[in-house]
C-alpha cells in the first residue's frame, strides 16, 4: 500500500502515530514521507496554535506542505487537492509510501476520493460575501437549509465561508447535490485509512490542557508577530481556533481567561465534528490513539507486503 490516511480529531497524536509508522516503514525496508492535511498547518507562522512538529522533532522524515501559505492568503480546498496530490504522486513515484496526515476532513477527502469541485463565478461570490456581512451566517445557513437540508446539516452555522461557498455552488451548477460530497465516494488510488480514536472524557480533558498550554508556550507573542505579516486581513488564517482568541486579546476585546476558555470550547466543538466526519469512512482500520505502536508496526508489514 503505497498511501495510507491516517486521521483522527486534534489532540489524538496523529503526527507522533505518523512518525513510529515512518519509523516501522523503515525497519522493513520501505521510505515514508508524511503529507500534510491540516488546513491551518499550510500557514507560515502558525505554529504553536497548530500543534506543528518542529524540524527537529520530525525524526528526519520529509514533510510537504508545511509553511507554503502566507497568513493573507486564502486557503483553497481545489488547491490543496491538486498539491497534495501532486506530493502523493512524488513520493510514490520514488518509491516511497505517502503518509497523508491531518484531522482536517474535506481536505483528507478531497485526495483520497475522486471528486471534482465545481468552479467559481466572482461575481456571484462577492454579492453572496457582502450579504454574509449584512445578514450573518444564521440567515444565509437557513436559506442553504431552504435549498439543500443535506448539505446544510454537514456546514456548520458559524461558518461563513463554507456557507457562501455552498451557495456559490449551487448557483453556479443549478444543482443543490452539487454542494455536497458523494453518497459512495469512488477512491483517486488505492488507500488506506488509519482512524484514531479517543474516549470522549479523556479527550476533552486533553483538548482543554493543550488549548490552556497554548497559551503557556507562547501563542499571544507567535499571534503579535503575525499582524505585521497581514494576520488580520487573512480571511481563513484570522479565523483560525486560538489565533483568532489571541487577536482578541492583543487587541483587548478579550480577557486572557476568556480567551482560553473560548479556544477550549471551540475545540471541543470543533473535535466533535471531526468524529462525526471521519465516521463516514466506513472502510477505515480503527485504533485506540492511547496504544496505537502495535497496531502501527502491524500496518508497516502489510503496507510492505501489499
Amino acid at each position: 500500500m503505497t498511501l495510507i490516511a491516517i486521521v483522527g480529531a486534534t489532540g489524538t497524536g496523529k503526527s507522533d502515530f505518523a512518525l513510529d509508522l515512518a519509523d516501522a516503514l523503515g525497519r522493513v525496508g520501505r521510505t515514508a514521507e508524511v503529507v500534510n492535511a491540516d488546513a491551518m498547518q499550510l500557514y507560515r507562522g502558525m505554529d504553536i496554535g497548530t500543534a506543528k512538529l518542529p524540524p527537529d522533532e520530525r525524526r528526519g522524515v520529509a514533510h510537504h506542505l508545511l509553511d507554503v501559505l502566507d497568513v493573507t492568503d486564502e486557503a483553497s480546498v481545489a488547491a490543496y487537492q491538486r498539491d497534495a496530490r501532486a506530493a502523493v504522486d512524488d513520493v510514490i513515484a520514488r518509491g516511497g509510501v505517502a503518509l497523508l496526515v491531518g484531522g482536517s476532513g474535506l481536505y483528507v477527502s478531497s485526495v483520497i476520493h475522486d471528486f471534482r469541485f465545481p468552479g467559481t463565478d466572482a461575481a456571484i461570490r462577492a454579492r453572496l460575501e457582502a450579504e454574509l456581512i449584512e445578514l450573518g451566517p444564521g440567515l444565509l445557513h437557513q436559506r442553504l437549509r431552504d435549498l439543500d437540508a443535506e448539505t446544510a446539516a454537514g456546514v456548520d452555522a458559524a461558518n461563513g465561508r463554507r456557507i457562501v461557498r455552498a451557495l456559490e455552488v449551487i448557483e453556479v451548477t443549478g444543482e443543490s447535490k452539487a454542494a455536497r460530497l458523494p453518497d459512495e465516494p469512488v477512491p483517486w488510488r488505492a488507500h488506506r485509512i488509519v482512524h484514531l480514536r479517543t474516549e470522549r472524557a479523556t479527550l476533552v480533558e486533553r483538548l482543554d490542557e493543550r488549548a490552556a498550554r497554548m497559551w503557556h508556550d507562547g501563542l499571544v507573542d507567535e499571534v503579535r508577530d503575525l499582524v505585521p505579516l497581514g494576520l488580520e486581513r487573512g480571511v481563513t488564517a484570522r479565523r483560525a481556533i486560538g489565533y483568532a482568541q489571541a487577536l482578541a486579546e492583543l487587541q483587548g476585546r478579550m480577557s486572557r481567561a476568556d480567551a482560553i476558555a473560548e479556544t477550549q470550547q471551540l475545540t471541543r466543538t470543533y473535535a466533535r465534528r471531526q468524529v462525526g466526519w471521519f465516521r463516514r469512512y466506513r472502510d477505515a482500520v480503527e485504533l485506540d490513539a492511547a496504544d496505537p505502536v502495535a497496531r502501527g508496526s502491524q500496518l508497516a508489514l502489510q503496507a510492505a507486503i501489499d
